[in-house]
């Protein structure tokens, strides 16, 4: 079984669907560390910065994929932007996912600007973006090339 550190960059409101996420890729013989921040592992800080640099950023470093989970709520998190861009800044491979049945719902700008793929709720995309391959399902942008999971 592969393991694979991933932080799932969301909002909090998507909790319940980050559980049939991990569910769907471990179906795919993945052993999954979840190392992101949910309603069972709660932050209790408020102090902006402590929250990016003592809680966020050492479990990002952690992790091999940032994967967010891409859903109407989502685009506006300044949360999630910030997890994208510091991923990126780390080098640290983004994969969006479209949470089951939002597909095509606008995607945070730094996503738009830093994911090295975008998949559709599917094991088999999701799967082949964790393990590296470029694909932009169910997405266009002028940014970036749209290829089909297949």
């Amino acid at each position: 079984m592969a393991r694979k550190n991933i932080f799932i960059s969301h909002v909090h409101e998507d909790d319940d669907g980050l559980r049939k996420t991990k569910d769907l890729i471990k179906m795919k013989g993945f052993d999954v560390r979840d190392f992101s921040i949910n309603s069972s592992k709660p932050n209790s800080a408020k102090a902006e910065d402590y929250i990016k640099y003592q809680i966020l950023a050492p479990r990002i470093r952690q992790c091999s994929t940032l994967m967010v989970y891409i859903t109407p709520k989502t685009k506006e998190s300044h949360w999630v932007n910030w997890e994208i861009e510091y991923a990126q800044k780390l080098g640290i491979r983004i994969v969006g996912v479209w949470a089951h049945g939002h597909q095509g719902c606008d995607v945070p700008k730094e996503l738009e600007n830093y994911a090295d793929a975008i998949v559709g709720w599917n094991s088999a995309c999701l799967v082949k973006a964790i393990n590296g391959e470029n694909s932009f399902e169910g997405y266009s942008s002028p940014k970036v090339a749209r290829y089909l999971c297949g």
